[in-house]
């Protein structure tokens, strides 16, 4: 079911209408997503201010992404060491210039990528107001806004600490302020020897894959260790050529989106789903280029199936994503233990098994990715889904005690904990409940299914070798939850 609001936002004249009539109708930004395969130049021709705080550390950082994504840095006040970005500049074709000012009567930043690195006061933040106050209004429609710090976790000064963590209260608000045009915000706390791994993040945050991805703390480390080549070589185009990836509940929705963005960029997508969806999910198969395997997650026996199939068709499992799981709704009063057992089971004990069975079979290489999905409900909890609400907890749980565990082999787990997706169990909602759903978030709409599917595949990347025990939202900035 279409949302009527996003489709009538469309129109100009409608809004123009709606706007001078004062009516308080929201009218929420059709968002910009990316087309086809990656690109080595996401960010072609797009201009990118740059702000940079008092002893801004990352710079460097800064200049080499921008100029090999392609954008056209503007240097906006003080605290820059403009000659980080003369080789890049030169080398790419892509010379950062000083922002003037006043701004030109015209002029519109895609993007803002702040330098709060080095920033150890609190008076020290108003570099962030300096900055931004004039560009607010500057920034265009599915604009992005990126600041870079430390974590404060890893500093041992509690006035530079608090404005560290500061940072993330300011990205949370003022992605609720920019929202309405379709715009988003993000702090990436940048440990202290992780520059190297940065970028790839910064890359998938100023470009459209990230379009409903808002208001989120990122954290980059050097937790994971390196599993194969170096930092230096993550490949920008088809990042996942030549790997294999397991992907479970693949028959329909988030599911059938993301096995055709993993299979874009390179991977082979065995489908995995129910003997009842051997239809769906071989066509789903047939349309990506990829394998079936028909399993029921829940059954005793399925992790060593699923394992001995791999083994005997591949070898090896690069990227396991679990995606397959159920909701058994019911208020805690009415549901029976059978509803509660099963959703349990399904969203998060099979998930356990299957990788305690791959990871035990030495099928996940060094350098493998896992990545969960949670949802918002694990996070802020919801009404009439206890069993659902705890089971996506206990993926968040999962991940954050399994990454460490992982660690040296250089594989990371991550969660993605989902918003309110455009999908066939939405479209079943009753409509008011389902128009809430849709308006309690910054952006003021549903995500689709590629949303989702985007953010698998980052996270898939070798790109993404700095973020490991994370769960990363993508609910549009929702009002509710952390």
């Amino acid at each position: 079911m279409s949302d009527f609001l996003l489709e009538l936002s469309k129109n100009p004249n409608a809004r123009k209408a709606i706007k001078s009539l004062g009516l308080p109708v929201p009218m929420p930004q059709a968002l910009a997503r990316a087309k086809g395969p990656w690109e080595e130049r996401p960010l072609a021709d797009q201009a990118v201010v740059v702000g940079a705080g008092a002893d801004a550390q990352l710079g460097g950082v800064i200049a080499d992404t921008l100029a090999r994504a392609g954008a056209e840095p503007w240097l906006a006040g003080d605290g820059h060491d403009a000659s980080v970005y003369e080789a890049p500049g030169q080398a790419y074709g892509r010379r950062a210039h000083p922002l003037p000012d006043p701004l030109p009567e015209r002029f519109l930043a895609q993007g803002v990528v702040f330098d709060a690195s080095g920033m150890a006061t609190p008076d020290a933040l108003g570099a962030l107001h300096d900055t931004l106050h004039p560009l607010v209004g500057r920034i265009g429609r599915c604009g992005r806004v990126v600041i870079l710090a430390r974590p404060h976790d890893t500093i041992d000064a509690p006035a530079a600490a608090a404005t560290q963590r500061a940072l993330e209260g300011f990205v949370r608000s003022l992605a609720k302020e920019i929202g309405r045009r379709g715009a988003t915000a993000h702090v990436v706390y940048v440990e202290p020897g992780a520059e190297g791994r940065a970028p790839a993040l910064l890359r998938y945050l100023l470009s459209n894959r990230s379009a409903f991805v808002d208001g989120q703390p990122f954290r980059v480390s050097m937790a994971a260790a390196k599993g194969g080549g170096t930092d230096d070589e993550v490949p920008y185009t088809r990042p996942l050529e030549k790997k294999v990836v397991l992907l479970t509940g693949a028959a329909r929705g988030i599911g059938k989106a993301t096995a055709k963005l993993l299979a874009d960029e390179g991977a082979h997508v065995i489908c995995l789903d129910r003997p009842q969806d051997d239809g769906p999910v071989s066509e789903v198969a047939r349309d990506v280029g990829g394998s079936v395997l028909l399993q029921d997650i829940s059954d005793a026996d399925a992790p060593e199936k699923i394992a001995a199939a791999i083994e005997a068709e591949h070898g090896r499992v690069d990227v396991v994503v679990h995606n397959a799981g159920v909701t058994r709704d019911r208020t805690l009063a009415k549901m029976k233990r059978e509803r509660w057992d099963q959703t349990i089971d399904i969203n998060l004990g099979a998930v356990i098994r299957i990788n305690d069975r791959l990871v035990g079979a030495d099928l996940i290489p060094d350098g493998g990715r896992i990545v969960c999905l949670s949802s918002i409900a694990g996070i802020a909890g919801n009404m009439g889904q206890t069993n659902y609400a705890a089971s996506k907890a206990g993926i968040i749980g999962y991940v954050e005690a399994l990454a460490p565990v992982l660690a040296e082999r250089g594989i990371t787990v991550n969660a993605i904990a989902p918003g309110f997706i455009e999908t066939r169990l939405t479209s079943a909602i009753p409509a008011v409940i389902r128009e809430v759903g849709r308006r309690l978030s910054a952006l003021g709409q549903g995500g689709l299914p590629r949303d989702i599917g985007d953010l698998v595949v980052f996270l898939a990347s070798p790109g993404a070798q700095g973020l490991t025990g994370r769960v990363v939202r993508a609910c549009g900035g929702a009002f509710v939850g952390a």
